[in-house]
C-alpha cells in the first residue's frame, strides 16, 4: 500500500509540473504577443498565431447598444503597424488567468489601455491558443472595450 500511495504521489507532481509548465509556456505566447505588439513587430506578431486565427472586439455603439466587431489578423497588422511613432500606446496587463486542457489553452487579461500616457480604455482580453507541433498558436482573441469601470486600473501595471 505504502508503494502505491508513494507511485500516486509522485505521479500526481510530476502531471502538476507538466500542467504549470504548460500554463507558463501559454502565459509566455500572451507575453511575447504583447512585447511584439508594442514594437509594432508584425513578422513576430504573425509568429504566435494560427493562420486561421479569429478576432473579435465587444463594445458599445454610438447608440450605446453592444456591438460585436469581426477583423482579419491581416487588418489588425496594418492597423498596429500604421500607428506613427509620434503616438505612444501601451496595454497594461492585470494578471493571467491561464486554462489548459491537453492541446487547449484560454487565457483571460484585464487590461488597461493608453494613449500618449492618457487613458483611452480598458476591458479583458480572452485568448484561446491550440498547442500544434510542440508550440502553442493563438486562434482566437476577443476582447471587450470601454470606458466604465477604468479608474481602477490608473496605478496599477
Amino acid at each position: 500500500m505504502k508503494k502505491f500511495l508513494s507511485f500516486l504521489f509522485l505521479v500526481t507532481c510530476f502531471t502538476s509540473f507538466a500542467q504549470t509548465a504548460e500554463e507558463t509556456a501559454v502565459k509566455d505566447v500572451v507575453t511575447g504577443f504583447f512585447e511584439a505588439f508594442h514594437r509594432q513587430d508584425s513578422v513576430a506578431l504573425r509568429s504566435y498565431a494560427h493562420p486561421s486565427v479569429k478576432m473579435q472586439s465587444l463594445g458599445n455603439n454610438a447608440e450605446g447598444k453592444l456591438n460585436l466587431s469581426t477583423n482579419t489578423y491581416g487588418e489588425f497588422l496594418e492597423r498596429i503597424t500604421s500607428i506613427p511613432s509620434s503616438t505612444k500606446f501601451e496595454e497594461n496587463l492585470h494578471g493571467f488567468d491561464v486554462r489548459v486542457n491537453g492541446p487547449l489553452a484560454t487565457v483571460i487579461t484585464p487590461y488597461s489601455f493608453l494613449v500618449n500616457g492618457n487613458l483611452s480604455h480598458c476591458g479583458v482580453n480572452s485568448f484561446t491558443m491550440v498547442k500544434e507541433t510542440e508550440e502553442w498558436k493563438i486562434v482566437h482573441i476577443i476582447d471587450t472595450r470601454g470606458r466604465e469601470g477604468c479608474e481602477g486600473y490608473l496605478n496599477k501595471s
